[in-house]
């Protein structure tokens, strides 16, 4: 008999359990008629807020949207510079250009895969507005000497936490360390909604107005047709914060699972040709959005485990320097020697809260198979 398929990730255990929770929510957004800007938004972002330990969170329509509007508040605009790491998510960068500005793109530290503060140190020029770190994979970066930098120049420093809901850095949440922090909720993230979503957790009391009003159209609060400003509709609706807030109760849960099996990973692949991630090193504790090793046989290691029935993922085979869309920044490979390196030898292993000892055992014993061979 064929062994089941074990997934990258699966949503549909996760849903099935909470299915009865979930339509309790949607059916009463449906009762009440009320479905942007109302009591499910202002009450998910109470909560969240006070699972971050921020004074402030503002719901939006997603995590690009999020470092867009956070960006944007910051002043950010044509003639600046916002320093990015280039192995991440497009949009961190993308944020960075739709507002006129250029993303400088600096490389990561390998033990972390997050940006590297040397680099950051080395590409900070004059034009610099803000500091972009990405908590990467739910590994928080080194927020200490990268705010100790920022704050020298009085640089704003807007979190990534994409991937990095309840992470913590020395004993703080991600989120809670920069001006800013921007959350996604695309439905595979730690806390992901029924759809698009995010969030903006604001540490900068100067900058919450500016916020409100960008996200929603440039309205003045308060106001229903005055408007001050030049914004977007970028608003949180009723149904993914019903959703949100359903899945908020369970999250410090999920993230102990998350936590444990990377541990057993980490302990259980321990001598292998293979660069691991760190695991609650200085009061740092990732949450493992994704779980990803690196191995210089990448293509054969991920073959080997697709003909077994393990699912894995690349994330990201071509970063941001190398992108076309960024061909004109005119970069070049060699300035980003880790990036470049992880892009090749990065691999993520099936990790998610339902799955079994059972599944991280087989995972394991193939990926030992493979090496002894």
């Amino acid at each position: 008999m064929t062994a089941k398929t074990i997934p990258l990730l699966t949503l549909a255990k996760q849903h099935k359990k909470l299915s009865r929770e979930l339509k309790k929510a949607l059916g009463e957004v449906l009762d009440s008629g009320v479905f942007i800007m109302g009591p499910q938004g202002r009450a998910f972002e109470q909560e969240f807020a006070a699972a971050l330990g921020l004074p402030k969170v503002l719901g939006c329509d997603s995590g690009t949207s999020a470092l867009e509007l956070a960006l944007n508040a910051c002043g950010v605009g044509p003639g600046d510079e916002v320093i990015v790491p280039t192995f991440t998510f497009i949009a961190t960068a993308t944020a960075v250009s739709i507002l006129g500005a250029t993303p400088v793109l600096v490389d990561i530290d390998w033990k972390t895969m997050t940006l590297s503060v040397d680099d950051v140190k080395r590409k900070i020029t004059a034009k610099t507005k803000a500091i972009v770190p990405v908590h990467l994979f739910g590994q928080p970066a080194d927020m200490d000497p990268l705010l100790a930098v920022a704050r020298e120049r009085r640089i704003r420093v807007v979190e990534d936490c994409a991937q990095s809901h309840l992470a913590k850095y020395k004993g703080k949440a991600a989120g809670s360390l920069g001006d800013l922090a921007c959350f996604s909720f695309y439905p595979s993230k730690n806390l992901g909604a029924a759809g698009d979503a995010g969030a903006i957790g604001v540490n900068a009391p100067e900058l919450l107005r500016p916020l409100e009003e960008l996200r929603n159209c440039g309205r003045e609060v308060g106001q229903a047709y005055r408007h001050t400003r030049v914004g977007s509709n970028c608003r949180l609706d009723e149904m993914q914060a019903a959703v949100l807030r359903v899945k908020l109760k369970h999250l410090a849960e999920w993230s102990g699972k998350r936590r444990a099996h990377a541990k057993y990973y980490n302990d259980k692949l321990a001598g292998l040709p293979l660069t691991l991630p760190p695991h609650d090193e200085d009061g740092t504790q990732p949450v493992f959005h994704l779980y990803v090793i690196r191995a210089e046989r990448r293509d054969e290691l991920m073959a080997h485990l697709k003909a077994n029935g393990i699912g894995t993922g690349v994330y990201y085979p071509i970063p941001v320097h190398a992108q076309p869309a960024y061909a004109g920044l005119g970069l070049r490979a060699s300035d980003f020697p880790n990036a470049e390196r992880a892009s090749r030898e990065a691999l993520a292993l099936p990790l998610y809260p339902e799955m079994t000892a059972a599944e991280a055992s087989r995972v394991v014993k193939t990926i030992r198979a493979f090496f002894k061979a």
